[in-house]
């Protein structure tokens, strides 16, 4: 009994064509939806990333200009900052006698406002996903408000959760939560100045699914 070559040329074809759709499929299940279906946190993450970057640089000019009215250095709210690194040595950095370290004190300071802008786009990842996942589809009003609880809610956290402890733990005193140095309404306002600026700019970092343009569009 003879076998037909041109069926099983065919019949290995079919095999391989089955062997590639079943390829396809298993890529197809593994493949994430686009657009994704519900809360899209990865996105938000990122762009919390970026947009803490500017609550804290907001945050930082608003103590920069109120610093003179209480007549404190404008910049000190970084110097008290650098106390978790440097310990009470960074109240002297710019004191105008000496530079404390090899360094130069402005080259210090600079650094610590690097820093501080550091700090808010880490602290913006958690804050702004909280703040999108609580208010989509709300009013502005209701979200500065949702901002404003979140804004405390970290600053109580940073401060008395965490720095109340472990800065002296690690240096030796308590610069940042104590009121001598930086009074705790300054602290707060400086969190809910990140706080509201997040929340305003939640427009422009909205997502938005890119839909590709029809033949009749272009």
């Amino acid at each position: 009994m003879t076998v037909d070559a041109r069926k099983v040329q065919e019949l290995e074809e079919l095999r391989t064509r089955v062997r590639e759709l079943e390829t396809q499929v298993e890529a197809e299940k593994t493949a994430g939806q686009w657009p994704p279906k519900g809360f899209y946190a990865e996105y938000y993450a990122t762009t919390g990333f970026i947009l803490g970057m500017f609550g804290a640089a907001l945050s930082l000019l608003v103590n920069v200009i109120g610093a003179p009215i209480a007549k404190k250095s404008p910049l000190e709210l970084i110097r008290i900052y650098l106390t978790f690194p440097l310990g009470e040595k960074a109240l002297e950095l710019a004191s105008g006698v000496k530079d404390v370290y090899v360094i130069g004190d402005g080259v210090i300071l600079a650094i610590g406002c690097c820093l501080y802008l550091g700090t808010g786009m880490v602290l913006g990842i958690p804050f702004f996903v909280s703040l999108v996942w609580l208010t989509e589809g709300k009013s502005v009003i209701y979200r500065l408000f949702i901002a404003t609880i979140l804004a405390t809610l970290l600053w109580a956290i940073n401060f008395w959760g965490i720095l109340s402890w472990l800065q002296p733990l690690l240096f030796g005193g308590n610069w940042i939560t104590n009121p001598e140095y930086l009074p705790s309404w300054v602290a707060l306002v400086t969190h809910l100045v990140f706080g509201w600026t997040l929340a305003l700019l939640y427009p422009w970092a909205k997502f938005q699914a890119y839909t590709q343009p029809t033949s009749q569009e272009s």
